[in-house]
């Protein structure tokens, strides 16, 4: 009885962090969305990028805010780490293309360094089986603009050319979430040597 109470207080532990989320082996929907790279929208495929090697996809409550302003800064310092290992990366948030523009042209988060995706119904975060909440009135962001969009949880997925997750990283600060990404890129390259 103890080790069945003590699984079950592991497992609402665990409950917090990405749960639904997609799993290591799970496909990952090959999505499209508008997307912005140094302040210019372009239209992003997950397919197209995956034929060049493994994508890193983000998922992020929203640009602006104190988390997410971590989360990008440290993909945008390291983006040369995921390039060497053979990957790209990019973020999707349930943002505008208006916010993502200022959001991946500003030196001090994105510094045109990475796209980031706009998902404004949620669409994308659902397919990946993430938790989206609607948006809260009045709440600003670290410009002190308000908010109008919903919310998805912060999970990571890296995904292989062939579409499958290789790796699903929530539950995590920002920094440790983007350093966990890279150790995963860096073991799909060794492991293809």
């Amino acid at each position: 009885m103890k080790q069945l109470l003590a699984a079950c207080a592991l497992g609402a532990m665990l409950a917090g962090t990405a749960q639904a989320a997609l799993k290591e082996g799970d496909t990952a929907p090959a999505f499209t969305a508008q997307a912005s790279l140094a302040g210019k929208a372009f239209g992003y495929s997950l397919k197209g990028a995956l034929a060049k090697g493994p994508v890193v996809v983000y998922f992020y409550p929203s640009a602006y805010t104190n988390g997410c302003n971590a989360q990008a800064h440290a993909f945008a310092t390291q983006i040369d780490k995921f390039a060497a290992a053979g990957a790209s990366v990019v973020g999707v948030s349930l943002d505008s293309i208006a916010r993502l523009n200022d959001f991946s042209a500003d030196p001090a988060y994105c510094a045109g360094k990475l796209p980031v995706a706009s998902d404004a119904d949620g669409r994308i975060a659902k397919g990946f089986d993430l938790n989206v909440r609607e948006a809260q009135a009045g709440r600003k962001d670290t410009r002190g603009v308000e908010i109008d969009h919903g919310f998805t949880e912060r999970t990571t997925f890296v995904v292989t050319p062939d579409g499958k997750v290789a790796a699903t990283i929530g539950g995590l600060a920002p920094g440790e979430n983007v350093d966990k990404a890279l150790e995963a890129v860096q073991a799909l390259a060794a492991k293809a040597r």
